[in-house]
C-alpha cells in the first residue's frame, strides 16, 4: 500500500516537473508578444501623443500585465528621482525584474541594446530605434515559437515518463 502511494506521488511530481518546463516555453512566447505590444504604445506614446518617457511608462505600467507592468513602474520610478540616465534606469529595472520574466540571453540583449538609444534621439530616429527592435523581437518570438511547438509535448511527456522509469528502479 505504501508503495503504491510513494509511486503515485513521484508519479504525479516528475509530471508537474514537466509540466511547468512546456509552461515555461508557452510563457516566453506570450511574454514576448506583450512586450512588442508594449514598445508598440511606447511608439505611439512618443510620436503621436508627444508624451514624457516617464509618463509613458507610467501609462505602459497600467496597460500591461505581470511580469511587464513592475518592470514599467520601476523604470518610471527610477525616471521620476531623476538621479540617473535613462538608460541606467531602463538596466536597472531590467536586471531587477529579470526573475519574473521568462526571457532567454537574446531577448535581454535586444532589450540592453534598446535602452542605449532610448530617450537619446528626436522622435523620429526613436521610432526608427523602435521598430529596429521589433524586428529583432519577431525574430526572437519566432524562436521562441518553433521551440514551444517542438519541444512542448516532449517536456510533459519526458516528465511523465521519467516518473514511470523512477517507479520501476525503485520497485
Amino acid at each position: 500500500m505504501i508503495k503504491i502511494l510513494g509511486a503515485v506521488f513521484i508519479l504525479i511530481a516528475t509530471t508537474w516537473i514537466g509540466f511547468e518546463a512546456a509552461r515555461h516555453l508557452s510563457e516566453r512566447t506570450r511574454q514576448l508578444r506583450q512586450l512588442k505590444v508594449a514598445l508598440q504604445s511606447l511608439e505611439a506614446e512618443i510620436m503621436y501623443a508627444h508624451t514624457p518617457l516617464t509618463v509613458a511608462a507610467e501609462n505602459l505600467a497600467k496597460q500591461m500585465r505581470k511580469p511587464l507592468s513592475p518592470f514599467f513602474e520601476l523604470f518610471a520610478s527610477k525616471l521620476k528621482k531623476g538621479h540617473t540616465s535613462v538608460k541606467t534606469a531602463w538596466d536597472e529595472s531590467i536586471e531587477e525584474v529579470l526573475h519574473l520574466t521568462a526571457f532567454k540571453h537574446g531577448e535581454l540583449e535586444v532589450l540592453k541594446q534598446f535602452g542605449e538609444t532610448l530617450g537619446q534621439h528626436d522622435r523620429l530616429s526613436q521610432q526608427k530605434h523602435i521598430k529596429l527592435t521589433l524586428s529583432h523581437l519577431e525574430r526572437e518570438e519566432a524562436d521562441a515559437v518553433d521551440r514551444q511547438t517542438r519541444y512542448e509535448r516532449l517536456v510533459k511527456s519526458l516528465g511523465f515518463l521519467s516518473g514511470l522509469l523512477l517507479i520501476i528502479l525503485l520497485m
